[in-house]
Parts: structure tokens; C-alpha cells; sequence
């Protein structure tokens, strides 16, 4: 007999039963303490004096601003960055240029960037005190403290997740499709439409609720744009800090089990595309 054959080999997950079972509870007990006991605690701290009370809370007309303007921020800066995202995933997948290295290096400077700076390059920028802040001022469009301000802090920070999702699935598709849809005389809208659109709308989909959750629970850049103005320019993170900071327990935690419960559907939804991409895939496979 070889010395080969004295060895068994296995597979890399055919551990024993006790390490497996030791791995999902470890795993089990981290998830259960960094997310499950936080969530749990936001909704007990929310309801410590009952429904009526956090109820009373959110009908505050602080806490209905932030919630409205939360909501609309994330209705513009998700679209706006649908459309840069599209457009940036296009232009450095089907095209061969100088400099494409250094534009995905822009693309992903976000992440890297922390949100204060990145508000604070804002401030600097289109604030009362610069050349152009204080041209938009004197015409009645400040920038800074206000809403166009607070949406493109946000856009900015949120702009690499929808071209991040896009452009390696559009590496992997490649231009084969789409050449010869050209060579059929197919235009560039058609083109988009039929056959761009559908092989990249789950990586779409799915970067779009990315993009979303983060635009409404973003707080560094914009607590540095908006100028936390009570009612008018602070968001759902902000008013959140402000009652907190206040000691008004229950109004800040009611406001931040409105923020979970968002992050929870924008959960829901990313899970339920997941499930409809992997049938769709399962099912083109079976054909």
C-alpha cells in the first residue's frame, strides 16, 4: 500500500457534527449580540411607556419634518445615482479609454472618504463664505443648510453602491448582446431598453436598496451640511442624537424603531429579489 492511500481526505465542510454545531452557535451568539440585542432593545426603550406615548412622540411636528425630509431625500439621491450609476457602469464596461483605472479609483473614493470630510468639502465649497455659495445666497438658492445641500451630501455618499453592483455583472455579460443587437439596427435607447436593462436589473435592483438604506440613515455629512435646524433641516439620525442628547428617552427611540423598521423592509425586499433571482436562474437552468 502507498503512502497516499494511508491518508483519507475529506472535504472541506465535512467537519464532525460537534464543530459544526460549535460554529453555528458562535455564529448564532455573535449575530444575536451585535444585531439581535440592539434591535431589541431600540423597540423596548420605544415602548418603555407604552404604544400611546411613542405614538404621541412621532406625531411631534420635529419628528414629522424628519421623517418627511428623510424620505424625500432618499427619493432624490436614490434616482439621481440610479442614473450616474448606469451611466458610470457603462461607460468603463464598453469602453476602452485612458484613465479608467483612475475613474473607478473616483468611483470608490466614498467609501474611503469619511462623511464629515466630505460634508465639510461641501461647506467649503458652496457655503455662504465661498465665491459661488455666497453668488447662490444672494440669489436665493443657498446650497449649504438647506436642502439641495443635504441631498448632495448624501448623493455623493451613496454614489458608489449602485455603479459597484453594476459593473461587474456587466464585465461578466460583455458586449456580445449588445453588438449584435447594433448589427441588427437596433438604436441606443432600443438597445438599453431590451437588452442592457433586463441583464442587469436584479444587480439594479438590489443596488438601488442598497443605495436607499444608506441615504436614509447617512449622518456625518449631513449633520455637518444641514446645520441640525430643528424642523427644517434635520434629518430622522439627526433628531434622533438631538432628543437623545435632551434625555427625551422614549421620543428619540420611537423615531429610531421608525429608522429599523425601514431598514427592516429595505431587508425584506433585498431578500425576497435574492430569492426571485435564484428561481429565475434555477429556472432558466431546468430549460
Amino acid at each position: 500500500m502507498s503512502d497516499a492511500s494511508a491518508f483519507s481526505f475529506r472535504a472541506p465542510t465535512d467537519e464532525s457534527p460537534l464543530v459544526r454545531r460549535a460554529l453555528i452557535g458562535v455564529a448564532v451568539l455573535g449575530l444575536g449580540l451585535l444585531v439581535g440585542a440592539p434591535l431589541v432593545a431600540v423597540f423596548a426603550e420605544a415602548l418603555k411607556q407604552g404604544w400611546l406615548a411613542a405614538l404621541k412622540s412621532l406625531g411631534n411636528r420635529d419628528a414629522l419634518s424628519a421623517i418627511w425630509l428623510t424620505l424625500t431625500i432618499a427619493a432624490i439621491s436614490v434616482p439621481l445615482n440610479a442614473v450616474f450609476g448606469i451611466a458610470a457602469a457603462w461607460l468603463i464596461t464598453r469602453f476602452d479609454f485612458r484613465g479608467k483605472a483612475f475613474l473607478i479609483t473616483l468611483i470608490d473614493l466614498p467609501f474611503s472618504v469619511s462623511p464629515v470630510v466630505a460634508g465639510l468639502c461641501i461647506v467649503l465649497m458652496f457655503g455662504a463664505n465661498s465665491l459661488l455659495g455666497g453668488w447662490l445666497v444672494a440669489q436665493g438658492f443657498p446650497i449649504v443648510f438647506a436642502l439641495p445641500g443635504i441631498v448632495l451630501a448624501t448623493v455623493f455618499i451613496t454614489f458608489p453602491f449602485i455603479a459597484r453592483e453594476l459593473i461587474p455583472v456587466m464585465i461578466e455579460q460583455g458586449r456580445a448582446e449588445e453588438e449584435a443587437a447594433l448589427t441588427l439596427g437596433a438604436g441606443g435607447w432600443h438597445l438599453f431598453r431590451t437588452v442592457t436593462l433586463p441583464n442587469i436589473r436584479w444587480a439594479l435592483l438590489y443596488g438601488v436598496l442598497l443605495c436607499n438604506a444608506r441615504a436614509m440613515g447617512e449622518f456625518g455629512a449631513v449633520a455637518v451640511v444641514s446645520g441640525k435646524i430643528r424642523g427644517q433641516t434635520a434629518t430622522m439620525p439627526i433628531t434622533i442624537e438631538m432628543l437623545y442628547n435632551e434625555y427625551l428617552s422614549v421620543a428619540a427611540f420611537s423615531l429610531a424603531a421608525v429608522l429599523t423598521l425601514l431598514a427592516l423592509v429595505t431587508l425584506l425586499a433585498k431578500t425576497v429579489l435574492e430569492r426571485r433571482h435564484a428561481d429565475q436562474i434555477a429556472a432558466t437552468h431546468r430549460h
